[in-house]
């Protein structure tokens, strides 16, 4: 009963408008003074405060944001698209193929969802316009292009995610390439469904010949190469997670640099946009340790456990609820808030029921993505209506409709093959 109504209290904040880190912190605070003493609750906040603040591991989070910042400031989105629809933009609906190829390959060094989507749709709609496609269709691949951000690695997601349960991070990089990769090509076989349905949607751009698709892709090698080394690094055991993250944000300096995209005041805001993401992160990040606390002094993901093994649910049971309940939570929350929220709950009850912490890491960030772009409240639309406000939420919405049916699909197939998640960790690890 405490525990319920310290949750009906942070809805009732979270809707209010008050910030997830601070309802989560307040909420766990007061929750864990309710249950022990004030001295107790007191000292566990501050404990936390200082354990979360200096952290060795959690400097890999200003690293990684770092790098994605460098390279959005080098323009390097402008060069992927190029190059992207070089190589896709003769075929029907080829633009809108590219946009998600571009997405896929800027979301690869960036970690951001709502980065890309701000970033790609800046590059991609006004041309996608040009060629007369519908704003549907230009918009629903902008939108959902975005999503793969938060599980192609470096992945920011995975990273808290990784942080939160005390699992590898590294190994959650290498869990998220092969889904990062099967999204892409569920998004680019949606795509083809819209201009087969209605082919004036996408109507054919015009062809490049292989010396320019040649010379598109020579500007994009250096960002290619950096995501090698950096994801090379780390599966190879040459370095670790935190050192390939200082690598990635030096090499961004360094592409950055050579592409004469830095001055001193470009360096100075891209250094203060680095620390002001960084902060709010760790705000947020302690806010669900306190709330995870909170959670399991109460005693409830063993009650929930109890309460699933009581109704001799198997793994696969298990997932299907948990997967209802995401989908439900993905129409009225954003995907922090779902992660910070839920992976305390379920976390606890999906390892009790013997699924793999790693895969549940996986399928957690897809549901997630799920719910960004998912009516009412999928913040890769409003996102993308913050930056093209010519464009409607309702014909946003109605754009993203095939991309949500490509990832239930591959959620379907997450299920039902956890080896397209698990077959890297095992090789590697």
């Amino acid at each position: 009963m405490i525990v319920g109504a310290f949750f009906v209290l942070l809805f009732l904040m979270l809707f209010s408008g008050i910030p997830i880190a601070f309802g989560m912190s307040l909420v766990g605070a007061l929750g864990f003074m309710v249950l022990t003493s004030v001295d107790a609750g007191l000292a566990m906040v501050g404990q936390v405060l200082y354990d979360t603040t200096l952290s060795y591991q959690l400097s890999i989070l200003p690293l990684f944001i770092l790098m994605g910042n460098f390279i959005s400031h080098a323009r390097m989105s402008d060069d992927l698209y190029a190059a992207a629809n070089a190589c896709l933009g003769h075929k029907k609906g080829g633009l809108a193929m590219a946009t998600i190829a571009a997405c896929g390959g800027f979301s690869a060094v960036c970690g951001s969802s709502l980065a890309t989507v701000s970033t790609m749709s800046k590059v991609a709609i006004p041309q996608m316009r040009q060629y007369g496609y519908s704003d549907g269709l230009a918009s629903g691949a902008v939108a959902a292009g975005g999503t793969i951000g938060i599980l192609i690695p470096p992945s920011v997601v995975l990273i808290l995610y990784g942080i939160i349960t005390e699992n590898n991070i590294a190994a959650l990089f290498a869990a998220g390439l092969v889904p990062g990769i099967l999204g892409i090509l569920l998004y680019i076989a949606a795509v083809r469904f819209i201009v087969y349905m209605k082919p004036e949607a996408g109507p054919q751009g015009r062809w490049f010949s292989w010396r320019e698709r040649l010379e598109a892709l020579s500007k994009v090698w250096t960002l290619l190469l950096l995501f090698v080394i950096v994801l090379g690094g780390i599966y190879g055991g040459i370095f670790t997670s935190t050192e390939a993250a200082g690598i990635g944000a030096f090499g961004a300096f360094v592409i950055a640099l050579l592409r004469r995209a830095l001055t001193f005041k470009v360096l100075a805001s891209t250094l203060l946009d680095s620390a002001r993401t960084t902060a709010l992160l760790l705000m947020v990040l302690v806010g669900a340790i306190l709330f995870g606390n909170f959670v399991n002094i109460a005693q409830f993901p063993q009650a929930l456990s109890g309460f699933v093994t009581a109704l001799n649910l198997n793994a696969l049971e298990v997932i299907i609820v948990i997967t209802l309940i995401y989908l439900v939570l993905g129409c009225l929350l954003e995907s922090m808030s779902m992660l910070l929220l839920t992976v305390p709950i379920f976390y606890p009850v999906a390892i009790s029921a013997g699924i793999d912490p790693i895969w549940f890491g996986i399928y957690t960030v897809i549901v997630i993505e799920i719910g960004m772009i998912t009516p009412p409240i999928g913040l890769n639309a409003f996102i993308l209506k913050a930056t093209v406000p010519d464009i409607s939420l309702s014909t946003i919405f109605r754009g993203l409709l095939p991309f949500i049916g490509a990832d239930i699909v591959r959620l379907a197939l997450l299920i039902a093959f956890p080896s397209l998640a698990l077959f890297l960790v095992r090789l590697f690890y």
